[in-house]
C-alpha cells in the first residue's frame, strides 16, 4: 500500500509531494518530491496519528448522564458514585458493544491506538466469570472489529482506600489479589487480538493498591508500560499524604524507579519541585484535559513541566467527548486561563499547535510502548489524513495547519486513518460503522431498560 500526500509532517519539518510506502503495517519507505502513481491513495495532508493513552471505554455510555447538580454537593466523588451504580448493570455484551463504538469514534477523531485502562474484571458483586479474562476478551473483540491499535492495561485494584479498606459496592467488580492479577496478565498476554497489540500493567492508584503489592507486581513485570492514576484530586493528595507521609507524586519519586516505562495519569496537583523531578524521570504525563475539566479536577502544571523537557501525551479518559484536537485545545486553553497569557506551552518560540501535536504524538507512543508518533521508515503506519480544503484550513500555510487544526477546526476533518497500516477510516467514516452503531443502540436499550 502506498499513500501520496500533497503535504506531510516529517519529524518537525513539513514536506511536499510525499509517497509513504507501507509494508506489513510499518512504514517501509518515504519518498520526497514524488509524483502520485496509479493505485496510490491520495490525501491532502498526512500526519502521524495520535495515541489515546488513557481510556475507560465503558464510560462512553455514560456521556451526558452525570451533568445534573445534586443540591448541596457536586464533585468527582458524587460522579464516582453514579459510575458505580451504572457498573451494576453492565454485562459482557454491553462492554463489547460500548468499547467498539468508543474505539470507532477515536479513530474517526484522529487516534490510531488506545491505552485501555481496564478495571472491570468480574460480575456485579465480585463473582468471577468462568474465564478470568472474560471482560478483557470483550475489549479485544472490540479492538479486532475496529482495527484500532491496542495497548491493554489490566488494572490492579485491591483496596477501597489508601488505608486499605475492603472493597464495597461497585468496586467489587474490580478486585484482585496480586496472585490473581498476575494470572490475569498472563491470560491476557496469550490472547492479544492483533499483531501490534501490547500489554502493560496498571496499578490503579495509591488509593487502590499498597506499597507491598506495587513492588510485587513490578518485580514480576520487568518490561512494558506501567500506568497509574496519580494526584488527580485534592482530597486524594491529602489522603495519601496523611497515610503515607508524602504527596502522591513525591511518594512515587521516592519509592519507585520512575523511568520511561511509566505513565502518570493526570498528575494534576504537583508542586514545582515534583513537576521538575517528574519531567527529569522520563515518565510520561498522561493528560486528559476534557475529562479533567468535566470533573473539575484542576489544571496541570504545564508551564513548568514542558520547559523542563517533560514528556506528555493525551487521553480521552471518561470518553464524554472524543476528539484529538480538542484535548490539545483544552490543554493549552486551561493554561492560558490560569496564567492570563497566550501561547503558554511553547517553551521558547514556535507554533503552539505543532508543539502540542508533535509532543503528544511522541509521548503517547512512548506511553503505549508503540513504535509510532512520526512518519519515518521502521515506524508503525499509525497515520491520519485531514482535509486541507476545509474553510478552516484552506488559507493556512503548512506550518500553520496544526494551529488551525488544534484551535479553529471543527470535528470531521479526518478523511482517512490507518492503525498499523489498517485503513479503517475512509472518506471520514469508519469502515464498520454500519455494523457497530446498531449493536451499540441495542446494548443501550437493554442497559437502560430498568433505569
Amino acid at each position: 500500500m502506498t499513500i501520496f500526500a500533497e503535504s506531510a509532517l516529517l519529524g518537525s519539518e513539513w514536506a511536499r509531494n510525499i509517497r509513504v510506502i507501507v509494508e506489513d503495517g510499518r512504514i517501509a519507505q518515504v519518498e520526497q518530491g514524488a509524483q502520485p502513481k496509479d493505485h496510490d491513495i491520495q490525501v491532502s495532508v498526512l500526519l502521524p496519528a495520535l495515541a489515546n493513552l488513557h481510556s475507560h471505554a465503558f464510560q462512553r455510555a455514560m456521556a451526558g448522564m452525570t451533568e445534573t447538580r445534586v443540591e448541596g454537593r457536586e464533585s468527582f466523588w458524587t460522579w464516582r458514585d453514579l459510575m458505580y451504580r451504572f457498573l451494576d448493570r453492565l454485562t459482557p455484551d454491553h462492554i463489547q458493544s460500548i468499547a467498539a463504538l468508543a474505539f470507532l469514534e477515536m479513530q474517526e477523531a484522529g487516534f490510531a491506538s488506545v491505552g485501555e485502562f481496564h478495571y472491570v474484571h468480574h460480575q456485579p458483586g465480585g463473582q468471577r466469570y468462568d474465564s478470568e479474562s472474560e471482560l478483557s476478551q470483550r475489549i479485544f473483540a472490540a479492538a479486532e472489529q475496529t482495527g484500532i491499535g491496542l495497548t491493554h492495561l489490566p488494572v490492579l485494584y485491591t483496596y477501597g482506600g489508601v488505608e486499605q479498606q475492603p472493597l464495597e459496592g461497585g468496586q467489587l467488580r474490580f478486585g484482585n489479589r496480586v496472585d490473581e492479577y498476575l494470572n490475569l496478565l498472563e491470560a491476557c498476554r496469550d490472547r492479544l487480538p492483533l499483531p501490534d497489540s501490547a500489554i502493560g500493567i496498571a496499578p490503579h492508584s495509591l488509593r487502590a493498591t499498597s506499597a507491598h503489592d506495587l513492588r510485587e507486581v513490578l518485580d514480576h513485570t520487568t518490561d512494558g508500560p506501567v500506568h497509574i492514576h496519580i494526584a488527580e484530586q485534592v482530597k486524594e493528595v491529602q489522603d495519601v499524604q496523611n497515610a503515607l507521609g508524602a504527596r502522591p507524586v513525591e511518594w512515587l519519586l521516592n519509592n519507585a524507579d520512575l523511568n520511561d516505562r511509566w505513565c502518570l495519569i493526570h498528575a494534576t496537583h504537583m508542586t514545582d519541585a515534583e513537576t521538575i523531578a517528574m519531567a527529569r524521570s522520563g515518565a510520561v504525563a498522561g493528560l486528559c484535559p476534557i475529562t479533567e475539566a468535566n470533573l473539575g479536577d484542576g489544571i496541570f502544571n504545564g508551564a513548568t513541566y514542558l520547559p523542563a523537557q517533560g514528556t506528555f501525551g493525551v487521553g480521552t479518559d471518561s470518553n464524554i467527548r472524543i476528539s484529538a484536537p480538542e484535548e490539545l485545545r483544552m490543554l493549552e486553553y486551561s493554561q492560558r486561563l490560569r496564567d492570563k497569557a497566550r501561547a503558554v506551552l511553547v517553551p521558547e518560540a514556535g507554533s503552539v499547535g505543532q508543539t502540542l501535536y508533535c509532543g503528544a504524538a511522541l509521548g503517547g507512543a512512548q506511553a503505549l510502548a508503540r513504535k509510532a508518533g512520526q512518519i519515518a521508515p521502521g515506524y508503525l503506519a499509525d497515520l491520519v489524513a485531514i482535509d486541507r480544503t476545509h474553510p478552516t484550513l484552506c488559507a493556512l500555510k503548512d506550518d500553520q495547519v496544526l494551529d488551525g487544526l488544534c484551535f479553529a477546526a471543527p470535528n470531521g476533518l479526518v478523511t482517512d486513518l490507518w492503525s498499523a497500516g489498517r485503513h479503517m477510516v475512509r472518506g471520514g467514516r469508519h469502515i464498520v460503522r454500519d455494523a457497530i452503531l446498531p449493536a451499540y443502540r441495542t446494548a443501550m436499550r437493554d442497559l437502560l431498560q430498568n433505569v
